[in-house]
């Protein structure tokens, strides 16, 4: 019995239950009004998504496990050591930070707006070191291995990227006055949304979702972000409003010619979790030990993934304007056409490995980095 209710204490938990069937055990559906009520009513959504996109690609014989399996096994590693870091990080930065404030703000729709543009902005912030910091791309990598796009993604991370990413984006808004309620809020719409852009293409084909297209970013940048293609490569940090991905120059709309190419560059053992889960590191240690000096492998620990002492560098940002240039097109006119067949390996022969662009993009590793050979 024991079993049985840990199980079904899994599956609630799971599905973010809990609140929903409170209220229902309470009889009082007018808390559903309320903020906490509306938490409750919106939190199992995801899932449950995940669940009918699982269940669509059955009824049609589309459902390949190996699709699910490193997000799955992700999932199971982080669900009793990720979260309980994350929020220790969190309360640890609201402690430390907010009596030194630049001013205070207040729970209402305007200070809303305010604090979601400054919550945007430590978004791209963590977000941005993830893709050029190597060692905070072994955090970020992870999100970034599978070879497709589906809800499952939501749950492929790193289990210290969560604390990582909450101590930076924690620290800037309270820093910048965010008070903690309308932070919690904050950190909820976000949450929420940035689950939905990895909606599968079997259930939302077109990702544009209309007019909102041009305004907010939508599953298609983030199909974008995911991608390995040279085009997309380090490109829409951001996770709602595309603000600071327009502000410095990383937005990137989705282009009917360049058909999105999933996963890391990087030649990995397909489907293998460990590889997912541990390449990057052991990729980097390797190229840390062989390293000539004290500076050279300090270097490879905070330059970008593809940086190399020999100043071979094939970085993301290097791998793009060479895929560029070799077409005749500057950044500024990226829109021209590009064969759609033309991904990283076709445009740049000869480079031994690439480490992701999306979530974790575009990073060309060394050639003595692994080929393959993780569990």
């Amino acid at each position: 019995m024991e079993f049985l209710k840990t199980v079904y204490q899994e599956i609630i938990g799971f599905f973010s239950f809990h609140g929903l069937l409170e209220i229902v055990k309470s009889g009082d559906y007018g808390r559903m009004l309320t903020l906490d009520g509306i938490r409750a009513t919106l939190a199992p959504f995801i899932p449950v998504l995940l669940v009918i996109e699982i269940i669509r690609s059955l009824f049609y014989r589309k459902l390949t496990f190996s699709e699910y399996k490193v997000s799955f096994f992700t999932y199971v590693l982080n669900r009793f050591v990720s979260r309980f870091i994350s929020i220790a990080a969190v309360a640890f930065c609201i402690g430390l930070f907010e009596p030194i404030a630049l001013f205070k703000t207040e729970f209402t729709w305007y200070w809303f707006i305010y604090g979601y543009v400054i919550w945007e902005f430590a978004h791209f912030v963590y977000h941005y070191l993830g893709h050029k910091v190597r060692l905070f791309w072994c955090l970020h990598s992870t999100h970034h291995a599978p070879e497709y796009m589906n809800l499952s993604v939501t749950y492929a991370h790193f289990f210290l990227e969560a604390p990582y990413a909450d101590v930076i984006r924690t620290s800037i808004c309270i820093l910048m006055g965010v008070n903690p309620p309308l932070l919690f809020l904050i950190m909820f719409v976000d949450g929420f949304w940035g689950s939905f852009i990895h909606i599968g293409e079997d259930v939302l084909k077109d990702g544009r979702l209309g007019p909102l297209n041009r305004i907010i970013l939508t599953p298609s940048h983030h199909r974008v972000h995911h991608a390995r293609n040279p085009l997309y490569m380090d490109t829409n940090f951001c996770n709602l409003l595309n603000i600071w991905d327009k502000v410095f120059g990383t937005f990137q709309p989705e282009r009917e010619d360049v058909k999105i190419e999933y996963g890391i560059t990087r030649p990995m053992k397909k489907n293998s979790f460990l590889d997912a889960y541990f390449g990057e590191i052991y990729c980097l240690a390797k190229d840390v030990y062989y390293a000539p000096g004290l500076k050279n492998k300090l270097l490879y620990l905070i330059m970008p993934p593809g940086w190399s002492h020999t100043g071979e560098h094939k970085t993301a940002k290097v791998v793009r304007e060479e895929y560029l240039k070799q077409r005749g097109v500057s950044p500024a006119g990226e829109q021209q056409a590009v064969p759609a067949t033309e991904t990283l390996a076709a445009s740049h022969e000869g480079v031994a490995s690439v480490a992701d662009a999306s979530s974790g993009d575009g990073v060309v590793t060394q050639p003595d980095t692994i080929q393959g050979n993780m569990a």
